[in-house]
C-alpha cells in the first residue's frame, strides 16, 4: 500500500475477502503497464464511505473512489469540483439520481455469466422440487414424492432484461431445453444487437404463456425514466399467469415485492421461487439480525421466504445477493474496475471512457 503525507488518490471501499486481494493485484498490474502513475496512493478498505469518513473526520476524500451498494456520499463531495465514482456492481440504482453532477461508471462484464449460471442453479431447485425431495430422504419416502417439473421445449422460459447478463440467461435457458423468450424496453435496438438470437415478445404476451419468469433487469428508480421498473412485478401483473409458475430474480429486491411474491406463492399462482436479492437489503439484513423495528411489508414477507426456505418446508430457494460471487467473477470484478481507473486516468481525470447514462 502507498500513501501520501495528506491523502489518497483513490479510495476503494467496501472491499471484501478475495475481492480486496484481487483489486491490489490489478492496481499494481496497471501500475507496471503504465496505465495509471507510478506514484498512485490506494487505500484499500472493507468500510463503506459513511463507517470511513466517520473514523476519520479529518481526511478529504479524493476526486476518484470505488465503491459497492452500502456507500453513502456526502453532500459536501457531491457538490462543487466533478467527482468520479466507480460502483463495482452491476447496477447502479443507488447513484442513478446524480447522473448530472458525478461521473459514474459501473461493471458490465464481470458477472454476467456468474449471474445467469446462479438463475439456472434456482431454477433447477425449483423445478426440481430440491426441498421437498431432501426432506424425503430422511426416511427414504418414495411413494408419496410429489412430481417434479421436467424442462423440455415444451416449457417456456421468459427473460425479463436482455441485457448482458439477460442474454447469457437466456442462451443457458436455450442451452438446457427450455423454449426461451425475453421481454425488453429495448427490444428494436437489442434486436439488431443480438441479430435475431433473441426472440422477444410483449410483457403482456410473456406473462399469458411463461412457465418460468427470470428477472434480469437492472433497477431504474428515476420515476421520469422511461426504464423506471420499481414494483414492475406487480400482482394485477403476475395475476395473469397461469398456476405453477416459477419466479426467479438474480437482479434487485425492489423490481419485484416479495409481498406480492409470497402472497402468490401461498395462493399456488407461483409453484417455486428463487432469490438472490431482496427489497431495501440494508433494513433486510438489520431485521434478520434483529436490529431495529421495521415495519416494511416486503422486508417483513422477504424474512418470511427466507425462513420458509431454511426450513425447507417450501419450494423456495434464496441467497443473500451473492449471484456474483463466483471465483472467476471476483477476479473479473477487480479487473474491470481497475479499467475504469486507467480510463479516467488516460481522460485526464475528467470522464471514464463508459459512464452514466448508457442508454
Amino acid at each position: 500500500m502507498k500513501k501520501t503525507s495528506k491523502q489518497y488518490d483513490i479510495i476503494h471501499f467496501e472491499a471484501l475477502g478475495p475481492e480486496a486481494t484481487h483489486l491490489q493485484e490489478e492496481i499494481k498490474k496497471a501500475i507496471e503497464r503504465k496505465e495509471i502513475p507510478d506514484q498512485h496512493a490506494y487505500l484499500i478498505t472493507s468500510k463503506n464511505v459513511q463507517e470511513y469518513l466517520r473514523d476519520n473526520p479529518a481526511e478529504i476524500l479524493p476526486d476518484i473512489i470505488t465503491t459497492k451498494t452500502h456507500s453513502v456520499l456526502p453532500d459536501q463531495y457531491i457538490d462543487g469540483a466533478r467527482k468520479s465514482i466507480i460502483t463495482r456492481s452491476a447496477g447502479y440504482d443507488h447513484f442513478e439520481h446524480l447522473v448530472g453532477k458525478l461521473n459514474i461508471a459501473s461493471l458490465r462484464e464481470y458477472c454476467v455469466n456468474a449471474v445467469a449460471q446462479t438463475a439456472m442453479k434456482f431454477l433447477y431447485a425449483a423445478a426440481g422440487e430440491l426441498n421437498h425431495y431432501t426432506v424425503n430422504t430422511a426416511t427414504f419416502e418414495r411413494k408419496d414424492s410429489r412430481a417434479f417439473l421436467e424442462i423440455d421445449k415444451n416449457r417456456t422460459c421468459t427473460v425479463f432484461g436482455v441485457g448482458k447478463i439477460g442474454k447469457r440467461t437466456y442462451e443457458l435457458a436455450e442451452a438446457n431445453g427450455l423454449t426461451a423468450q425475453g421481454v425488453d424496453i429495448r427490444e428494436d435496438e437489442l434486436a439488431a444487437l443480438y441479430g435475431g438470437t433473441v426472440r422477444f415478445v410483449s410483457k403482456e404476451e410473456a406473462i399469458l404463456s411463461s412457465d418460468i419468469i427470470i428477472n434480469a433487469m437492472n433497477l431504474t428508480r428515476n420515476k421520469d425514466s422511461r426504464f423506471y421498473n420499481v414494483g414492475y412485478f406487480s400482482k394485477s401483473y403476475l395475476s395473469k399467469a397461469g398456476k405453477n409458475l416459477i419466479f426467479i430474480n438474480v437482479t434487485r429486491g425492489e423490481i419485484a415485492p416479495e409481498s406480492v411474491i409470497a402472497e402468490l406463492y401461498r395462493s399456488g399462482k407461483i409453484k417455486g421461487i428463487g432469490l438472490d436479492v431482496f427489497s431495501n437489503e440494508s433494513q433486510f439484513a438489520a431485521l434478520l439480525n434483529k436490529q431495529g423495528n421495521v415495519t416494511d411489508a416486503d422486508v417483513l414477507a422477504a424474512r418470511g421466504l427466507v425462513e420458509k426456505s431454511i426450513e425447507r418446508n417450501s419450494n423456495i430457494y434464496v441467497q443473500p445477493h451473492q449471484g456474483f460471487n463466483s471465483d472467476i467473477a471476483a477476479q473479473a470484478k477487480a479487473v474491470e474496475a481497475i479499467k475504469h481507473v486507467a480510463a479516467w486516468h488516460k481522460n485526464g481525470g475528467q470522464r471514464f471512457d463508459e459512464q452514466l447514462p448508457y442508454y
